[in-house]
């Protein structure tokens, strides 16, 4: 059954959403009366995060990088890293606002409408970080690069071709297969990437812009976490999308390739880099992988990476998220904003 985009405004209809998918509602948002009232805490949470690049000072990364103590393969690296994330966060606002189209739940709809523009700020601070460091054509070279470099526009193909799929013919279970593409390219595609700039982070190599790069982490984590719920409650209110667990399957395997792309993005941008160890590189990527699966509440598709692997990289990204916390390297607080029993961050 196709799906059809929900109308701005139907009176005639309730304004709590009868359901988040196929269901109906007049288009008010009322955030006392919510039929998902957990999408408020998520709401209260994106509200929280906000951040801008421009808060950031990259005098001391311009410095390191004109310097000789940032090698030429490791600015190879960085380049190619900024090409990869320029493609994943220019196509994430535009896939979800394409979703949002098809939910009948408002209140869903506005926590989207906060994700997407994260997004953009996201995409926008790989702009920021080049334009602080390099000339006009170097800048312009790495993001030419997603479009070019058959290693980087390739790496993304699998997650874009079910966005378009969606696209082309949106159903509850195309809805549903993008969305859990959207979890492999918020929790997986970007991991091989974060490790980058965290490895020169701890070695004491462009810590601003690795300070960038947890902020962002951060907002993936939610964004990770609140795309999962949507496809859980989904999945509840049409539960013959994975009638025989013909959807677990579909999963496992789109888990499965995502997981050999990555690994061999990972060998092909990471290899030689000091620091990184491309085996351990190789277990983690399973493990993020058993992560994501677990938001949806599905089993461990690899065993034996319960652990992660490269517990250095603990101090950035989400096993260690404490938003109380020291800044690392510059001495103050990194949080958004406080911890408390309402948002729970701390159980991301």
């Amino acid at each position: 059954m196709q799906l059809k985009p929900t109308p701005l405004f139907t009176p005639e209809n309730p304004n709590k959403s009868t359901k988040l998918a196929k269901g109906v509602t007049s288009g008010v948002l009322n955030w006392n009366d919510l039929q998902y009232p957990q999408f408020y805490e998520y709401y209260r949470t994106l509200l929280g995060n906000f951040w801008t690049p421009f808060s950031i000072n990259m005098h001391d990364d311009k410095k390191q990088w004109l310097s000789t103590s940032i090698s030429d393969k490791e600015k190879e690296a960085f380049l190619n890293i900024i090409g990869l994330l320029a493609i994943l966060d220019s196509v994430q606002p535009n896939f979800l606002s394409l979703v949002k189209e098809y939910l009948t739940d408002s209140a869903a709809q506005a926590v989207i409408t906060i994700i997407e523009q994260q997004e953009v700020v996201h995409n926008h601070s790989y702009s920021y970080v080049l334009s602080s460091i390099e000339k006009r054509d170097v800048q312009n070279r790495a993001f030419e690069m997603a479009r070019t470099h058959k290693e980087i526009y390739e790496r993304n193909k699998l997650v874009i071709d079910v966005y378009e799929d969606f696209r082309a013919n949106p159903t509850i279970e195309t809805l549903c297969r993008a969305l859990a593409a959207s979890i492999v390219l918020e929790g997986i595609n970007f991991y091989s990437a974060f490790a980058f700039f965290y490895n020169m982070a701890r070695n004491q190599k462009l810590l601003k812009t690795s300070t960038m790069i947890s902020y962002i982490n951060k907002d993936e984590l939610i964004h990770s976490k609140f795309v999962a719920l949507l496809l859980q409650t989904i999945l509840k209110e049409n539960p013959e999308v994975n009638e025989d667990g013909k959807f677990n399957e579909y999963v496992n395997e789109l888990f499965k390739k995502s997981v050999e792309l990555e690994t061999a993005w990972s060998e092909y941008a990471l290899e030689g880099i000091e620091g990184i160890d491309l085996p351990e590189m190789k277990d983690y990527i399973k493990y993020r992988a058993n992560k994501c699966l677990s938001l949806i509440g599905m089993p461990n598709l690899y065993e034996g990476v319960s652990e992660n692997s490269m517990p250095w990289i603990r101090v950035f990204s989400d096993e260690n998220i404490n938003l109380g916390k020291t800044d690392f390297f510059e001495q103050h607080s990194r949080q958004y904003t406080k911890v408390t029993d309402k948002n729970k961050f701390d159980e991301l």
